[in-house]
């Protein structure tokens, strides 16, 4: 995982120190190269009990584990250096648009696919194949994510449904089980609607996958398994597109797990492609 999209994506719910832990960080990464614990804390103003904790909250054993994602971190966007970034603005021409917001696009994927470890995919996809029904519940843009891998899930034969009512999302909720599945989609892990929605399915013990932004979320908390999209942009208009960017890359991830871990899903996928093929047919 990138130690910068981790910060980045946790820097709302950070205390005085651990807020100045994250700037220096992201400002100046490559001075860590050479500080220990004690010097790190010295120069930022902390003490070093914050510097333990601040990585340990970043998921990191200790100081060295996360010094060491650090450097990794550097040299990896050493090599994306080169790659056109800043801010789409109203002077653009038609292709420098187009670059940078081509640059964001993969930064997010990039991002997100660091983010997200083998074991959360491969949990969610042995919950969903065994699950009786499953519901997606999301609202707004994520509401559109939500039919989109509602309907990849029928494809493969699963009983999933999608509504972008809330109330309706929160009526099918009361009527499931501990057999059921409950795919929770929310960029910020906070909307109200979508936290309903699981409060009321695990009173009927159902089982919660979120797909949220990194760190703990009113969503995410909630979850049994949680999966993390990024979206980040440096002009605020673009964030609805980028967050459905890193989305519709963890919901394609799902799908194509799904589809490997499933004999009877291609069957079902692969007689689903043949109605299309006979429509197009005439």
């Amino acid at each position: 995982m990138s130690a910068f999209a981790k910060i980045k994506a946790i820097q709302h719910s950070l205390s005085a120190s651990e807020a100045k832990l994250a700037s220096f960080t992201l400002a100046s990464p490559s001075a860590m190269r050479d500080m220990s614990s004690s010097q790190l804390a010295k120069t930022v103003g902390v003490s070093q009990s914050s510097v333990v904790k601040f990585a340990q909250k970043l998921g990191y054993k200790g100081y060295p584990a996360f010094k060491l994602s650090v450097v990794d971190a550097l040299n990896k966007k050493a090599h994306q250096a080169a790659r056109l970034h800043g801010e789409i603005t109203l002077d653009d021409d038609f292709n420098d648009m187009a670059d940078k917001l081509l640059a964001g696009k993969i930064n997010v994927l990039s991002e997100t696919r660091n983010l997200n470890e083998k074991e959360a995919f491969t949990d969610a996809v042995q919950r969903l194949l065994g699950a009786h029904r499953i519901l997606v519940s999301g609202v707004g843009g994520s509401a559109l994510v939500c039919k989109d891998l509602c309907y990849k899930l029928q494809k493969l034969g699963l009983q999933a449904q999608a509504d972008a009512d809330s109330h309706i999302q929160l009526a099918i909720a009361a009527t499931l089980s501990a057999s059921d599945v409950v795919i929770a989609i929310s960029e910020s892990g906070t909307t109200r609607e979508v936290t309903r929605v699981i409060k009321e399915a695990q009173r009927h013990k159902c089982q919660i996958i979120s797909i949220t932004r990194y760190g703990k979320t009113a969503v995410s908390q909630l979850a049994d398994v949680k999966l993390y999209s990024v979206a980040e942009s440096e002009s605020t208009r673009l964030s609805s597109i980028h967050a459905r960017t890193a989305q519709n890359l963890i919901i394609d991830l799902l799908f194509i797990a799904l589809i490997q871990a499933s004999e009877a899903g291609r069957t079902t996928l692969a007689q689903t492609n043949k109605a299309f093929q006979r429509l197009r047919g005439g």
